[in-house]
Parts: structure tokens; sequence; C-alpha cells
């Protein structure tokens, strides 16, 4: 556990362990509802965990509630994700609350409260060296591209609105995303992409085609 990382400024990292753990106190009711609710509905596990990038891209464990099944068809792949995706699961990402186990993650030092958002390992190759610099910072449970369209623009513009954050970080601006996410949240603004449930894969500057879970 890393409470102080590397090069993060100290206003920042107290806001974060403040936040969060008051946020796991208070919170914890709704937490173990949601993780029971999970369980009735479709068993264990509750949390969905994938290995993600985080500061400098050193890998971590993300943690978020589970809204998909594993169900596969008869070869073994995965089913689409609309063929998985729990009734709960649709409630949970619709609300974002299937993020707030990320609290863990930022309680432990890996995220913070506002940075870029956590994607895919496999991204680190397929990033210009321009993007790549969103890495530069903690990653976020909200982040400057959420609050300026999340999952309806494209890669190229949430990369761009990634590394205006990390050139122009402040504490003042981090409260402003926050104010700014709470309203996004309850007018559930961009929590999908156009055609999509979920995001769809980053392959480049060039293309890109669906995947399984993303944000």
């Amino acid at each position: 556990m890393t409470f102080f990382p590397q090069d993060v400024p100290t206003s920042k990292r107290l806001f974060d362990i403040t936040f969060s753990s008051m946020g796991l106190l208070l919170l914890s009711p709704l937490l173990i509802v949601i993780g029971l609710v999970i369980i009735l509905v479709d068993g264990f596990p509750i949390f969905f965990r994938q290995m993600r990038p985080g500061y400098k891209g050193k890998p971590f464990t993300n943690y978020k509630f589970r809204t998909m099944t594993s169900e596969r068809d008869p070869q073994g792949r995965l089913l689409s994700d609309e063929d998985r995706l729990l009734g709960v699961g649709k409630f949970l990402r619709a609300s974002s609350l299937d993020e707030l186990p990320e609290l863990i993650n930022i309680f432990k030092g890996e995220m913070s409260i506002v940075g870029p958002r956590p994607l895919l390992m496999q991204y680190l190759s397929r990033y210009t060296p321009e993007q790549a610099r969103r890495h530069d910072v903690l990653p976020g449970m909200t982040g400057w591209a959420q609050i300026n369209g999340r999952n309806a623009i494209t890669w190229e513009e949430k990369f761009s609105y990634d590394v205006w954050y990390v050139d122009h970080w402040t504490f003042g601006l981090d409260m402003k995303i926050i104010a700014q996410t709470i309203w996004k949240v309850i007018l559930r603004e961009g929590i999908n992409e156009p055609g999509h449930i979920s995001a769809v894969e980053f392959m480049g500057t060039k293309q890109s085609n669906e995947t399984d879970h993303l944000d």
C-alpha cells in the first residue's frame, strides 16, 4: 500500500485519503447491499477485477462491482456484452455505482479521485507519445474527459482532455471536476458510446473495434 505515491501533490493525496476513507465508511451499508444483490442475482464473484496501468504505466488491480456474467457460447467464447449484462448491472452502470469499489484503489494510493480513467494494459503500446502522457499522473475515478463527454466522445478527444488535465492540474480544478461529475451522474450523460453498452476498444488513432468490458 502506497499512501503517498511519488510526485503526487500532498494536498491531492491527503484529500484522496480523506475522501476515500470517509466514503468507504459512510457508504459501507450501500456497498454491502449491492454486493448481496449481485450474489442473489448471479452468485459470486461480487467484484470485477482487472489489471490496469496506473501512474507511469505501473500495473495495479482495478476493482469494480461486477455487472456482467461470464456466459460463453459452445465454442467457449464470451457472449456479447449485451447478452452478458445483468439487469442489476444496467442500473449500476447507469448510476455509476459499479465504480464505488475504486475507493479501495484510491485509499491504497493506486488511483486518485480525479485523473485520467485507468484503461486496458494493451493500450500502452498503442498510444502516441503525447497520448501516453496521460500516465504522468495517477488515474482517477472521474476526470476532465468524463465531464466533457465521457464515452460519447472519441478516444482522441478523451486523450486530449487527459493530457490537458496533466498540464493544468490544480486543487481547484479537481474540486470543479468533482462538482460537475455529480451533476453528470444525476443527468446520466455520456455513459455509453452511441450504439454500444460500453466503450469500444482503442486500436490506435486510426481504427477502433468492440471489446468486452471497458469503462
